[in-house]
């Protein structure tokens, strides 16, 4: 227990919730940058939001599934792991320029490499989800 901190439920606020809720507003945050960063992605970062905030913030991941914006993503991902169209092709091109921006760096060939080997193994995946 914190200092005789209690949460909203009345439990008594231990270590590992508030690392939970740590990493829940951590993963807020970076998905508030997302939103005017290009390249950043916002929903996977509100997804570990709410996951995060259901084993350490309840109120959390309630406000973030009703929220009319950014719920329904949440939702979608949660009941049916989709993943919409436009932002698979989003991510595919993403990591398709990251791929050829890696190739002018001097990276190591094994990093030239393996990264977009990866970064296609990830494209698989993404474009077998559900829309």
């Amino acid at each position: 227990m914190i200092d005789g901190e209690r949460g909203e439920s009345g439990a008594p606020m231990t270590i590992s919730r508030l690392l939970w809720r740590a990493l829940a507003v951590l993963c807020v945050v970076l998905g508030l940058i997302g939103v005017v960063l290009p390249g950043l992605p916002t929903v996977p970062f509100l997804i570990a939001a709410a996951w995060a905030g259901g084993r350490g913030w309840p109120a959390l991941e309630r406000w973030l599934l009703a929220h009319p914006q950014i719920g329904p993503p949440i939702r979608r991902w949660r009941e049916r792991g989709a993943v919409p169209r436009r932002a698979k092709w989003a991510a595919s091109l993403m990591m398709s320029a990251s791929a050829v921006l890696l190739s002018f760096t001097p990276a190591p060939l094994a990093v030239k490499v393996a990264v977009p080997l990866l970064m296609l193994a990830v494209a698989v995946w993404l474009w077998r989800r559900p829309e």
